[in-house]
């Protein structure tokens, strides 16, 4: 099955990981019309820093992901006011989202089991390189070009990660129209997200602590106005660190 296709979407910019740009969104936040959605990932583990998939496992922020965190929460402080917080629930990204509210004045963070990771089943707590020895049936599932194909001990299908993280979007967005939020989340959700927005292009890689921005107007009109800066990154160590947030994201 291939991705749901939508009219009238959007325009990408096409900042993919790029240390020099810096085209922060500083204008006035409110506007009747849409909800400007900041999506941030989170910040990196030590499962990241060793290509182990985390998915819907619990795994905290390491130093680096914490550095990160506080990077991105000064950039995000320094641009127009957000409402609220939205997170999902697992450790790695309510860490980030905590603290980035407290770089910006403290801010509301509230969880949400929905904006988790996609669920990769049997390959989760693996190292990448090595799931075709160790979970051969879940690593062929994983490969598939069906994205139907669920992974065995209970994975999401792209299909099913599509639908959960656009729909919980979908759903914030419309609950604070005309607001500015921040939601923080992980790599593979925010790729659905890009797909939702830009069917017919490649979102690339997704790095940690990235920031990408998403003007929602209702079901049928999403724009993408940021996607996958890390700018804020560019004058620190942790720019290319980390594992996640492409095709094998987890």
């Amino acid at each position: 099955m291939p991705w749901p296709s939508f009219p009238s979407m959007t325009i990408p910019i096409p900042v993919l990981h790029n240390p020099s740009f810096s085209n922060h969104l500083v204008t006035n936040s409110s506007h009747p019309d849409y909800a400007e959605i900041v999506v941030v990932r989170h910040g990196e583990t030590a499962w990241n820093a060793t290509a182990k998939i985390q998915g819907h496992l619990d795994v905290e922020l390491n130093e680096n992901g914490r550095e990160q965190a506080a990077v991105v929460g000064d950039r995000l402080s320094r641009e127009a006011k957000a409402s609220v917080i939205y997170s999902s629930d697992l450790q790695r990204a309510f860490e980030t989202a905590q603290i980035i509210a407290s770089k910006c004045g403290g801010l509301e963070v509230v969880k949400d089991s929905d904006l988790r990771e996609r669920h990769l089943g049997d390959l989760q707590g693996h190292v990448y390189q090595e799931i075709a020895k160790t979970s051969p049936i879940a690593y062929k599932a994983f490969i598939s070009k069906n994205e139907d194909q669920e992974i065995p001990g209970g994975g999401e299908s792209l299909v099913q990660l599509f639908d959960r993280s656009t729909s919980a979007l979908l759903r914030i967005g419309l609950k604070h129209k005309g607001e500015r939020v921040v939601v923080v989340t992980h790599g593979g959700f925010i790729r659905a997200l890009y797909k939702r927005a830009c069917p017919n292009g490649g979102p690339g890689k997704v790095l940690n602590t990235s920031v990408s921005v998403f003007h929602l107007y209702g079901e049928d009109k999403w724009t993408l106005k940021v996607w996958s800066d890390v700018s804020h990154l560019s004058k620190t160590r942790f720019l290319e660190s980390g594992f996640g947030g492409d095709k094998n994201s987890g």
